[in-house]
């Protein structure tokens, strides 16, 4: 009797996939009904839709059911795949899914009932944070646990990103949500800093979940999707090899420039400024890499919708990783910090480089999990593309003009030193900004819609399969 060829574990990339594309619709959607909210305040319609309970769950829908779907999804795939090996304990990789997507709808319900944290991109209480533990305990296993079981000596590099990815925000949760619990229902807790301390604490894990969760873990899609979509292979390895060290340990250090002109130390604020500026070298060594890999095959990008995504991303990451650095600087953040500047740069790199390399991710695998060639139609991943990138550059571009007029509005004063303009005015000269933000995110969101309707038509007209594993001469 003959044993029948070991296949990749694609059912869980799969499961991961799928509920990328539909947290991706929730959380865009969230984020359009806060933006119309601002518009017409009318729209909150009780305390549970306000736009207070509705913003936390807006960030996190998008980063960590839609962003994290994304790098479950790509991770998995892309470990099994250069270690030509199947998954390392796939019952726990089963339980990272669905473990993950119970997060998700506690989150959905807490966050509106009001029992957070009240910390940026940390609001979940205690319970839910254990929960996350234990699944990112499980994620880190079975992602280890694959490269160990390796059938080929090198390490690619992408699984490196992924890898930092996983131990820094393992770290990054443990410490940041460090508690004392006051009681299971109502979730209650009481943080384990306060103060200043507290604020730094949030502030270290606010900008490494922005430097590790959303920017290590896409880097690792960008090293294998950008190659494989382009047929090139990565422009240098070497200096894929320095973006690496260089980006993981400079980034641990440029939080404090959050806390610019508050009670933290001057000092500490000058050393998050000093390395937010150095961070800009690898952040653009990265970027270059993943651009430069198109070297001689350029004209792709004429016709190849999804290598337009991974492409647009980088220049997206490009833009958004050298306005970061200047707006660390005191002088500039002086202007920038507390305005709609710092949400038009947030986005910048949310929509623009998380969003899309995602998305183009998403389109390359799809169709490969369910048996396809391409998408259902490529058509509209192209029309995709283009309604996405309106949408972004709308959304972007009125946040920057409106975030320089709060700035310029605020610091205004009189020859005898009163302020020029009262805070109500600044916020009356933003509805017009405001408006084109909400087309911005409107035109993004119904451009996951498509993408949506792109997924089920793929997914109806394919059959799920698990493709076999490669012995370790053949290319992955």
């Amino acid at each position: 009797m003959t044993q029948s060829p070991a296949v990749y574990n694609y059912k869980v990339v799969r499961q991961f996939s799928v509920m990328t594309v539909i947290w991706g619709v929730v959380g865009m959607l969230v984020g359009v009904i806060i933006a119309a909210q601002l518009v017409w305040p009318e729209l909150s319609l009780n305390e549970y839709l306000s736009y207070g309970r509705l913003r936390p769950l807006h960030t996190n829908a998008v980063i960590f059911a839609f962003g994290g779907c994304a790098l479950f999804a790509t991770s998995y795939f892309v470990v099994q795949r250069t270690c030509h090996a199947t998954l390392f304990a796939p019952r726990l990789a089963a339980f990272t899914f669905w473990g993950w997507q119970l997060v998700i709808v506690l989150a959905a319900i807490t966050l509106p009932m009001g029992m957070t944290q009240a910390k940026e991109y940390a609001e979940l209480e205690w319970p839910i944070d254990i929960l996350i533990t234990l699944v990112w305990v499980s994620y880190a296993i079975v992602f280890f646990g694959t490269i160990a079981k390796r059938t080929v000596s090198h390490i690619y590099v992408a699984n490196w990103f992924y890898g930092a990815f996983i131990l820094a925000v393992a770290l990054l949760h443990l410490v940041n949500s460090a508690a004392v619990p006051v009681s299971f229902l109502p979730m209650k807790s009481y943080s384990a800093y306060a103060g200043v301390q507290d604020a730094m604490v949030q502030w270290w894990y606010g900008h490494n979940a922005v430097g590790f969760f959303l920017t290590a873990g896409f880097l690792g899609m960008m090293y294998y999707f950008v190659p494989k979509q382009a047929e090139r292979p990565v422009y240098s390895y070497r200096l894929s090899v320095v973006h690496f060290w260089a980006l993981i340990f400079t980034y641990m250090w440029a939080g404090p420039h959050h806390l610019h002109y508050t009670a933290l130390p001057d000092w500490t604020q000058s050393v998050g400024m000093v390395f937010s500026l150095i961070l800009l070298a690898p952040s653009w060594g990265g970027m270059i890499n993943g651009i430069m890999t198109l070297s001689g095959a350029w004209h792709k990008l004429r016709d190849d919708a999804i290598l337009k995504f991974l492409i647009t991303s980088l220049s997206f990451y490009g833009m958004s990783t050298f306005e970061g650095p200047m707006m660390s600087i005191k002088t500039v953040n002086a202007l920038s910090h507390y305005t709609d500047w710092t949400i038009g740069h947030v986005h910048s790199g949310a929509l623009g480089w998380v969003a899309m390399i995602s998305i183009g991710s998403i389109y390359y695998l799809l169709p490969r999990l369910y048996g396809k060639t391409q998408m259902h139609s490529m058509k509209a991943v192209e029309v995709h593309f283009w309604i996405a990138t309106v949408g972004i550059v709308l959304y972007i571009a009125s946040m920057w003009i409106a975030g320089v007029m709060q700035g310029l509005m605020w610091r205004a004063t009189n020859a005898d030193g009163t302020l020029t303009y009262s805070f109500v005015e600044s916020v009356k000269a933003n509805y017009p900004f405001w408006t084109i933000r909400l087309l911005g995110g409107a035109l993004f969101l119904s451009g996951m819609f498509l993408m949506t309707w792109n997924m089920f038509k793929t997914m109806a007209g394919g059959q799920a399969v698990d493709a076999p594993v490669l012995k370790a001469a053949a290319a992955h």
